[in-house]
């Protein structure tokens, strides 16, 4: 799906600044054993998924928690998951492996170069306040070609959610997205999915394409 109106978002000062501005550390310390989006959404994602990983493949659970909503009859030949709180982490049938790193205090990637062939961002990619600088992490550790999937919904926890982000209408949140992927000079192939159900929660995907 091509977008609407080309529209590059104009950042503010304190564009990333947030209510609470306490280490997110703190914020994520209790294990949230919830879903953040509604049963037809999470199945939106995992078709998206399904459809848009290959099988056999090295992914990258980017910002992950107890579940990863990745297809359970598909065969990916490695899952590492990277996330906030251990407890949730280790829960998570669906990872191989996963670590505990918070991309706010520490935006580079603990990865090689080229060691993913995609990476997913479920209903987080708001809470970034280095956007730019994880995206272009993801581009080295991305391979050639490698595949980006940023989904989300209307769901978000206000305080921790970005000012850019508060700021924006459902609908226009994709050109910020776009405007990062843009700036960091890395992805290509920028691609807007409106995956939303009949029903619930609505279900938004950018999908890009690492250089």
């Amino acid at each position: 799906m091509t977008f609407e109106k080309k529209i590059t978002v104009k950042l503010s000062g304190d564009a990333h600044s947030r209510i609470d501005e306490t280490p997110d550390e703190q914020f994520y310390k209790i294990p949230r054993f919830v879903t953040h989006i509604d049963t037809g959404a999470i199945d939106a994602v995992t078709e998206l998924y399904r459809k848009r990983i290959p099988v056999d493949t090295v992914v990258l659970d980017l910002m992950s928690s107890w579940i990863s909503h990745y297809p359970e009859d598909v065969n990916y030949h490695r899952v590492v998951g990277l996330g906030m709180n251990a407890r949730e982490l280790a829960r998570n049938k669906q990872l191989d492996e996963w670590f505990v790193h918070d991309l706010n205090s520490q935006p580079d990637l603990p990865f090689r170069p080229n060691e993913f062939d995609a990476c997913t961002i479920c209903v987080s990619f708001d809470y970034l306040i280095q956007p730019i600088t994880v995206l272009q992490e993801l581009g080295r550790v991305l391979k050639k070609n490698g595949v980006l999937i940023i989904t989300y919904s209307n769901r978000v926890f206000e305080t921790k959610a970005t000012t850019a982000w508060l700021s924006l209408s459902e609908q226009d949140r994709k050109y910020l997205i776009r405007t990062y992927l843009q700036e960091s000079e890395v992805f290509a192939d920028i691609e807007f999915l409106d995956c939303s159900p009949v029903t619930g929660d609505p279900l938004y995907a950018m999908i890009a394409i690492a250089n």
